[in-house]
């Protein structure tokens, strides 16, 4: 438990440093807005390409691990979206991403490349592709089929596909990808400037998540976060790794990565989603008590993975 505790505490004290410097006015809460744009636009799509970029090609065609990280991550879904079927599908489609995608790069990453190593860094950079390319997409489609009487499901996919082509997060993946597969060597400098980027992306990203629970209600709402809190926390790494342990069990290293991925709070743009359909208040809400609940359950998560998968 000790040596788990080495690597989540120094993750939820970057975190707590964030909040306190927003909490305290010694940082404006406008600017972590900036600090986010750094870090989604340049540090973290950084990260991904060098994860990708410099893996062995097997480990980035890795379709089992796509294939067991997408079917877990469609059946939280799934149960996020048949559980409220009593609510209008903005809000059950908002429930079920809020189940379903991680924050990956801002937490996710820089726990599990502490506690596992850089071997497993093509991990987190194949889970972002099922939540950026699948999940994503997936979710408002759902969210707009009623707010779009006159469009049809293709429509819908290919007005919220598109912005993604344009995404940094998504053109790392692509191109990291095909540097991989055709073993492209970029100049040093190159290679220089996307290390400093991306040893840049887990601090600064770390304090942004802090930055932006400042100010976060949850009055009143507390049954429905709870549930969406343990969806997230339990439904989802357990949907994940039913599938890891039945397409992965022959790499547990990788098992042990996706299952922890799958455990982290939902992403930090988790309230800008849900602004657009008037459920930024609950999912505010949940991302705040998700991240304060995430550093007890990660902690015994991680204990059993260690034990049970690991060894």
């Amino acid at each position: 438990m000790l040596s788990i505790l080495t690597v989540t505490l120094p993750i939820y004290i970057l975190i707590a440093l964030g909040y306190s410097v927003v909490r305290w006015g010694l940082f404006p809460r406008d600017g972590m807005k900036t600090l986010g744009l750094f870090v989604v636009r340049f540090a973290l799509p950084a990260l991904l390409f060098k994860a990708l970029s410099q893996s062995p090609v097997e480990d980035v065609l890795n379709g089992r691990f796509l294939l067991a990280y997408a079917l877990g991550s469609l059946l939280s879904f799934a149960w996020g979206w048949f559980s409220e079927r009593q609510h209008e599908d903005s809000f059950r489609a908002i429930r079920g991403i809020g189940m379903s995608v991680s924050n990956t790069g801002f937490v996710g990453a820089p726990i599990v490349l502490q506690w596992l190593g850089p071997s497993v860094s093509v991990a987190f950079a194949l889970a972002m592709i099922v939540e950026n390319l699948l999940i994503l997409p997936l979710t408002l489609v759902l969210a707009e089929r009623n707010q779009r009487g006159g469009a049809s499901p293709s429509e819908l996919l290919g007005q919220t596909l598109k912005p993604l082509i344009k995404n940094p997060l998504i053109l790392a993946i692509f191109s990291g990808f095909l540097c991989a597969v055709f073993e492209v060597d970029l100049p040093s400098p190159i290679i220089r400037v996307i290390d400093m980027l991306a040893g840049a992306s887990g601090a600064v990203a770390l304090m942004v998540i802090g930055g932006t629970l400042v100010g976060l209600k949850t009055e009143g709402m507390l049954p429905d976060v709870g549930k969406l809190v343990a969806g997230k926390l339990i439904v989802h790494p357990l949907c994940v790794g039913v599938f890891m342990f039945l397409l992965m069990s022959n790499q547990p290293t990788l098992c042990a990565a996706a299952i922890a991925l799958a455990a982290m709070p939902m992403m930090g743009i988790y309230p800008i989603i849900g602004q657009k359909y008037r459920h930024d208040g609950f999912c505010a809400a949940a991302l705040l008590m998700t991240t304060v609940a995430s550093f007890f359950t990660l902690l015994g998560l991680m204990s059993l993975l260690k034990h049970f998968v690991l060894n």
